[in-house]
């Protein structure tokens, strides 16, 4: 599904209007009858007797709130309506609306710019829509909607915004004043990417994208980069169970991985790998920690490989053994907690080169990279890169913006010099691709900011990838489940955000498996 800016937004819905030939009320119509069909099935759930009161501002967000008061009256809800500023002002769209809301003699109050004692009573509200700014919104709230969004926010209500919360810059997920706390927010034809970035995915709520009319071409016409990913792709690009298959149909992987101090990573990923569903799962490590893993992996294999002596590193000389571990591997990952030792780092850059199945390169697998890139700039293997922003600083010598939508022509960028698949670990996570598309996850918590998050992340993609995903397949589906089962972790209400580890996500990976199924 298509991330589109406030910009692009704007530039859609002209092309809707004026090349398509679809009024503007006609979208505008359109819009209140999606926004009012998810109330009622979602979130309603035909509460008729409750106060449901629409504060809508002067523009067309405005009148979107109009139109679905209306629908609401209709169908029995019990509506109030305050209009945030002064008549005179309504752009032409909201003031039809607002037109057929004053004829049909529907509770409404106008709250003027210089309102003090009519100033509206939300306390009695057991729902706030909240339709005063959009997707066009940029600045910070003045006159009498700066008090009005206060005065949502102090209410008890469940609050509904339509399309951004009010003050939200969609485009950015930044504010620069008073914001609408939402639970739900409504996005009309495409989801902003704002809505999935801090603050502004806090202030969001959980998010609905609903269709307004406007046609599949309209938006093809536009060069669009980056995608949000959903439990609808996801669900549709896992690989099907096989009811008859053995373990050998579901991938047999290898995993690189282990130091000293650091086997904790490596147990994390092969569990990890394992709890995906890969049929058989290999942790090849320093031969001196082998025992280590051993007691720690039950349903994953291990196997002791050549190591600098007293260092308990991996050895250069375990090339060739690695080599012929990897004859009968679907995928393989190289990284987690494999230490920076420079003879461990020149053996990772000599694998790269060998490879000719599938991999990830995580964490320190990444390392040795960024001193010398030449293998990831010469012909290999497809490639997954998994780097925090750090990291990625690092490999290519330049640092990510803070803000992620200011990142993909970065990310697109360097998964095209590289000829690989990246992985912009971060809050949202993005993906890049060397074809220049990039994907946004809108799964995930600040819990997952903990230590072994990453090598969960790797045990994810190097069994989609032994199940014969595309490396930016196997991208998509691992971010999201990822998230996903950090979000059922702390769903559940037995674990706090604060309290979440890496063990709770490879916990949670069946019921997210679940969650995805029922969405197929």
């Amino acid at each position: 599904m298509k991330l589109v800016n406030a910009e692009e937004m704007r530039a859609i819905d002209a092309c809707a209007i004026e090349k398509h030939k679809i009024a503007s009320l006609e979208l505008m119509a359109n819009a209140g009858q999606a926004i009012f069909e998810y109330l009622d099935e979602n979130i309603l759930f035909d509460q008729k007797a409750a106060l449901i009161t629409i504060l809508c501002g002067l523009g067309n967000n405005g009148g979107d709130g109009f139109v679905v008061g209306q629908k609401l009256i209709e169908a029995g809800y019990n509506i109030q309506f305050f209009l945030c500023g002064n008549d005179e002002k309504l752009s032409d769209d909201c003031r039809a609306n607002y037109d057929k809301v004053v004829k049909a003699g529907s509770d409404l109050e106008i709250i003027s710019d210089d309102a003090t004692s009519d100033f509206p009573d939300l306390t009695e509200s057991d729902f706030i829509i909240d339709a005063i700014f959009g997707t066009g919104f940029s600045g910070a709230p003045r006159g009498i909607s700066l008090p009005i969004i206060e005065a949502i926010n102090d209410s008890d209500a469940v609050v509904i915004s339509i399309d951004a919360p009010s003050g939200l810059d969609v485009s950015t997920g930044q504010s620069a004043g008073a914001v609408v706390q939402a639970d739900y927010t409504i996005s009309l034809a495409l989801p902003k990417p704002g809505l999935f970035i801090s603050p502004g995915r806090e202030l969001a709520g959980a998010v609905a994208v609903v269709p307004i009319g406007i046609p599949d071409e309209a938006v093809a016409s536009f060069d669009l980069t980056a995608d949000l990913i959903t439990g609808e792709t996801v669900s549709f690009l896992l690989p099907q169970p096989i009811p008859d298959g053995h373990k050998g149909d579901f991938g047999k992987v290898l995993i690189i991985a282990g130091s000293p101090g650091l086997t904790g990573a490596a147990a994390l990923s092969g569990l990890a790998s394992a709890r995906s569903g890969a049929g058989l799962v290999t942790v090849g490590t320093p031969a001196s920690l082998n025992p280590i893993l051993e007691s720690k992996l039950t349903e994953v294999m291990t196997t002791p490989l050549p190591e600098v002596k007293k260092r308990s590193v991996l050895a250069l000389r375990g090339r060739g053994e690695i080599r012929k571990l990897l004859v009968d591997k679907n995928a393989v990952a190289i990284g987690p907690g494999l230490g920076r030792h420079h003879e461990t780092g020149e053996l990772v850059k000599r694998l790269v080169g060998d490879l000719t199945i599938p991999a990830v390169i995580d964490a320190d697998g990444l390392y040795p990279l960024s001193g010398d890139d030449s293998p990831l700039c010469s012909d290999h293997a497809p490639l997954i890169l998994t780097p925090h922003p750090g990291e990625f600083a690092r490999l290519t010598g330049v640092t990510p913006d803070e803000n992620p939508v200011n990142n993909y022509d970065l990310l697109t960028r360097f998964a095209k010099k590289f000829n690989s698949v990246i992985i912009l670990k971060g809050s949202p996570t993005l993906i890049g691709s060397p074809d220049g598309a990039v994907f946004l996850n809108p799964t995930g918590n600040y819990g997952m900011a903990t230590g072994g998050s990453g090598d969960v992340l790797t045990g994810i993609l190097v069994t989609l990838l032994g199940q014969g995903l595309s490396t930016i397949e196997a991208a998509i589906c691992s971010v999201f489940i990822h998230g996903l089962s950090a979000d059922l972790a702390i769903g559940s209400g037995d674990i706090n955000p604060r309290s979440l580890i890496a063990g709770d996500i490879i916990d949670y990976l069946s019921p997210a498996f679940d969650a995805l199924e029922i969405d197929e």
